[in-house]
């Protein structure tokens, strides 16, 4: 139990009915979950309005009410605190709740469009190495040092992110390496939070369905960097336009990264091959074991990251040279046909575009590449075309499929795509709605040295469905299939 004064500090509070000495057990924002003694904090969803269910809250047990707007008839002997923000006040409840975890390890938080779980993964991977305890909080999973646990979004609710960190603290981590999506600035999730650093990737056309304006996405991530303190420091790649945008009001220590643009971390591609890149960064020549132009940046940002957290530079080239790509960001199987498979996560037309285009800096040409690409439903739908135009333009075949359709009809989201190919790209591209079938017909139609893309879905390990989701899983469909051509 815990005193109600306690932890609404630092809430914006307007104002209060009844007493903020009582003890209270738990906060929950989902009226569900409430037991006896819980502080219910009533958040307007996109889907429904907490305020629906304050009723429902103190049937259930709950001693303390955390609203936008009062009630029109109150219960006595409940405790009613009306605030400014209720996304707000249960970001800084959830902070003071579990007291402050995350100023007592060192929590960098990246955002982005495009490179976020690969850094955060990465990072996560290279302090591992270095032999430090560590947490991650991505969109593929969440890390409590050595302890794996299943991630639902990329920024989780201000609830979940603390109690994480909490546990991270138990477990003695010293460092937290977060993704931080426009969504959870947006709904207020990491306020409260103490960051010492945040790095900015690129950012592209992506969340317009969220986001009414590419201005309000740009400008919703550029609050992240606003917020940080004094003692933090920013990192953001100034070869994106909007890099210095991310810089222009912050108070953190300000630093960037480039390939093409004088930077604090400057880096040059020297080889680009299928086994790995070797790069020089800052004066010093490394081999790593990713590849693509894309990967340049990011281990860019690893490394920038790693030296302002204080490790030693040779140390951090060396770590780097070990590290191995995260699951479903080009992820890459040879079959005995000498056939090469390669599924990445890229679902924006940027990330599409760098994965063709590091496959096509690193091709032949003398071999096919045969793209299977689809959209996900219920949304951006400005994208669609857009996706199918760039496949069509950088491959020599694509097939137009499913991804996740959700609530949406697959054939229209596929409609959507096709109206992108331009007309002498008609015969390049054919449609599959079934995606199963899609990377089946793609391994038929491949020859001996050809390449496979499976753009899209990367690590998810499942297709959603009008609600329901299915087992799918983008690697082990195409191993199935390139092994069966082999018998």
């Amino acid at each position: 139990m815990i005193v109600l004064k306690e932890i609404v500090y630092k809430v914006a509070i307007e104002a209060v009915k009844g007493s903020t000495e009582i003890a209270v057990n738990k906060i929950e924002f989902d009226s569900r979950k409430i037991e006896a003694n819980d502080v219910f904090v009533a958040i307007r969803g996109t889907v429904s309005n907490g305020h629906d269910f304050i009723e429902k809250a103190i049937s259930l047990g709950a001693t303390a009410i955390v609203c936008d707007t009062l009630p029109e008839v109150t219960v006595t002997g409940i405790t009613y605190i009306q605030v400014k923000d209720t996304n707000s006040a249960l970001a800084f409840m959830a902070s003071n709740y579990y007291d402050n975890p995350s100023s007592k390890l060192r929590l960098v938080g990246i955002t982005g469009t495009n490179g976020k779980t690969t850094i955060a993964s990465l990072l996560y991977q290279l302090f591992k190495k270095a032999g430090y305890k560590v947490g991650l909080l991505s969109t593929v999973k969440i890390m409590v040092d050595t302890i794996e646990y299943k991630a639902t979004h990329t920024t989780p609710d201000s609830l979940t992110i603390n109690h994480y960190l909490n546990e991270m603290i138990e477990m003695g981590c010293e460092y937290c390496f977060m993704e931080v999506s426009s969504h959870g600035v947006h709904q207020k999730r990491t306020e409260g939070l103490q960051f010492e650093g945040g790095v900015f990737t690129n950012l592209s056309h992506d969340h317009l369905d969220y986001h009414p304006t590419f201005a309000e996405y740009r400008d919703v991530k550029k609050s992240f960097f606003d917020h940080l303190p004094k003692s933090a420091f920013a990192l953001t790649n100034v070869d994106d336009k909007n890099g210095s945008v991310m810089l222009q009001n912050t108070n953190a220590r300000k630093l960037t990264y480039a390939l093409k643009s004088y930077a604090n971390y400057k880096a040059q591609i020297l080889e680009n091959q299928l086994s790995g890149l070797l790069l020089k960064i800052n004066e010093n020549e490394v081999w790593v074991k990713l590849i693509g132009t894309f990967n340049a940046y990011n281990l860019l940002a690893i490394y920038g990251t790693a030296v302002e957290l204080g490790l030693e530079n040779l140390e951090v080239l060396r770590l780097l040279s070990e590290l191995e790509s995260v699951s479903g960001r080009f992820q890459f199987i040879v079959s005995d046909e000498k056939i090469t498979a390669i599924v990445d996560y890229a679902h924006t037309p940027d990330a599409l575009e760098n994965v063709l285009k590091t496959i096509n800096d690193i091709r032949t040409k003398n071999e096919q590449l045969i793209t299977v690409v689809g959209c996900g439903g219920d949304r951006d739908k400005a994208k669609r075309p857009i996706m199918a135009n760039i496949a069509t333009q950088m491959s020599d075949k694509v097939i137009i499929t499913s991804d996740n359709p959700r609530t949406e009809n697959p054939s229209t989201i596929i409609a959507e795509m096709e109206a992108g190919v331009e007309p002498q790209n008609f015969k390049k591209s054919l449609s599959i709605e079934d995606r199963k079938q899609a990377i089946k017909t793609a391994c038929q139609l491949a020859n001996a040295n050809d390449i496979i893309l499976i753009a899209g879905k990367g690590h998810e390990t499942y297709q959603e469905i009008q609600g329901i989701r299915y087992d799918f899983d983008d690697m082990k469909t195409v191993k199935e299939f390139l092994q069966q051509m082999n018998k």
